[in-house]
């Protein structure tokens, strides 16, 4: 199918998350036009979650704490961060908070900022701690997007990245039914991680890691992507609540028939889970997740929680104000039982940038959970959050830079242009997606080793390479099949660097290496030769 540019911009932006809506003011600032491409609404993805209630956002507490940041973001991820990436990462924090301030967004601070809960997870100190609203941003984010006159794309998928001359040249999106290509100067992604790889995760259904995908398909690489924040998450009385952390050492955890799920020792180890919301293998409160995760498997006992009377009549503020959020938000209260299991929930790794946001691929840029290489093994809380700030604001900084850079005669270079775009769909989208997303949960969670990894990545490749493809014009056929296809890949993807880091470090557990082999202190990238490479960094 011959499809022809209808529409042409300086710098498109796919995603509308924190990053993306943060790249996208500042190219448009830079007087470039600018357009945001979103698969559902304005201000969505992760950063809007449902079901959280809230966003922490950490940055140093003064310029005196700048350097233990750093270091403890090196320590906590296991020195697998980039050291240039952290330190740029780090400094530009408190002006992006300074920055978000200015337009329009207060975070909330602390009242009782002194209280362990406020000790970021994983962190040994206070910092910064910034609580975001969702009403909040989005007020601030409406306000800069109708004054730098930003177009916008909502409901539109991306399915394709059109370059000519190794050069970024413009995408195809899935919208209204039809198929479009968009040209641009510049070309942001910032679509979010992979959580929905995984039969329960804590993000949205468009996190699919089709841009991740993309990337590599252009000639980018993907850096650190078998460390993923893994969970506890309510699977009952409503599905893909983020389970507080706080919580746990207030909480009470037994199986169906009231048999308590933990031995006494492991019960002592509650009071250190309560520090931190993702799985680790640093710590010895490992034991607890797995535990969990036991009862999120299918044929398995549910594991149920009940609250202690001192979370009910006394809890601290943080713990307060999410029992009032669930109570207000979700119908739930701190007395009702509640199910409990482990989720795929958010990316330490993904595209590889450098720090200003720029893949290697020229006009191509990405920012956000979609990227990797400033966050290790394991995250400190609420720098995902600065993430998407810091490394939004550059991208679309060097996203801009470069399209002044282009010539301004587009209609010479691109008007006339059409690409060629392969209409085919796989048969059954949606048996391939369950199959996948059972085969990840079961043998790429929170415990891995090499049988298992090595039976999903051989079962995975039946699924992308023995399917028939078969010529359609159903546009969302189309569309769900290219989703799955890039599902497929990053799956296969995050499954082999997993069986090349043959030992445990920080959110990777291999029960068959089960400490950490100091020869293996270095990234594994993934990269596009004919197939899936994944190699240790040079």
């Amino acid at each position: 199918m011959n499809i022809k540019m209808e529409h042409f911009y300086d710098v498109l932006v796919i995603g509308s998350g924190i990053a993306g809506l943060s790249a996208a003011i500042e190219s448009a600032k830079k007087g470039c036009s600018t357009a945001i491409v979103t698969s559902s609404h304005l201000f969505s993805g992760s950063s809007f979650y449902p079901g959280t209630w809230g966003l922490g956002l950490i940055g140093p507490a003064d310029d005196d704490d700048i350097e233990d940041l750093i270091s403890t973001i090196q320590n906590v991820g296991c020195h697998i961060a980039d050291d240039n990436m952290v330190r740029t990462f780090v400094s530009n924090i408190t002006p992006a908070i300074t920055r978000l301030e200015s337009l329009g967004c207060h975070p909330k601070k602390a009242q009782k900022s002194a209280e362990r809960e406020y000790i970021p997870c994983f962190d040994h100190k206070h910092r910064n701690w910034n609580g975001l609203e969702a009403a909040s941003l989005r007020e601030a984010f409406s306000k800069q997007i109708v004054e730098h006159q930003i177009a916008s794309f909502e409901q539109a998928t991306l399915i394709d990245i059109i370059t000519e001359n190794n050069r970024i040249c413009g995408v195809i999106l899935s919208y209204h039914d039809s198929l479009h290509y968009i040209g641009c100067h510049s070309l942001v992604l910032a679509t979010g991680g992979y959580g929905t790889l995984f039969r329960n995760h804590l993000c949205t259904n468009d996190a699919y890691g089709l841009g991740q995908y993309l990337a590599l398909k252009t000639g980018g690489r993907l850096i650190n992507i078998e460390f993923m924040q893994m969970m506890p998450g309510y699977l009952s009385p409503v599905k893909g609540i983020v389970f507080n952390e706080k919580t746990f050492r207030f909480a009470n955890f037994t199986y169906p028939d009231g048999t308590a799920l933990f031995t006494e020792k492991e019960q002592s180890l509650l009071d250190i889970r309560s520090t931190h919301g993702p799985f680790t293998c640093r710590l010895p409160s490992y034991k607890i997740d797995q535990l969990l995760y036991q009862g999120s498997l299918n044929n398995h006992p549910r594991i149920e929680v009940s609250y202690a009377d001192a979370a009910k009549s006394n809890p601290p503020e943080f713990v307060k104000i999410y029992f009032d959020w669930l109570l207000s938000e979700k119908n739930i209260s701190v007395n009702d039982s509640i199910q409990l299991g482990i989720f795929a929930h958010a990316a330490n790794g993904g595209i590889k940038i450098n720090e200003n946001g720029w893949t290697g691929i020229v006009g191509l840029y990405a920012c956000g959970e979609i990227t990797g290489g400033m966050h290790g093994a394991d995250r400190i809380g609420g720098l995902s959050t600065a993430n998407g700030l810091v490394f939004g604001q550059r991208a679309g900084i060097e996203a801009a830079s470069y399209a002044s850079q282009c010539s301004n005669h587009v209609t010479d270079l691109f008007s006339y242009k059409t690409t060629v775009f392969d209409e085919w769909i796989f048969p059954d989208c949606e048996s391939i997606t369950s199959q996948l997303q059972s085969l990840m949960y079961d043998h790429a969670m929170i415990v891995r080793n090499e049988k298992g990894l090595t039976f999903a990545i051989s079962e995975i490749e039946k699924l992308l390479y023995d399917q028939d493809r078969l010529p359609s014009k159903d546009i969302h056929a189309i569309t769900e099949s290219r989703i799955v296809e890039g599902q497929l890949v990053s799956a296969l993807s995050f499954l082999k660097a997993a069986l090349l880091r043959r030992e445990s470090r920080g959110s990777h557990f291999r029960e068959d290496y089960t400490e950490i082999d100091p020869n293996m202190t270095r990234p594994i990238e993934i990269r596009w030769d004919n197939g899936i490479i994944a190699d240790f960094s040079k």
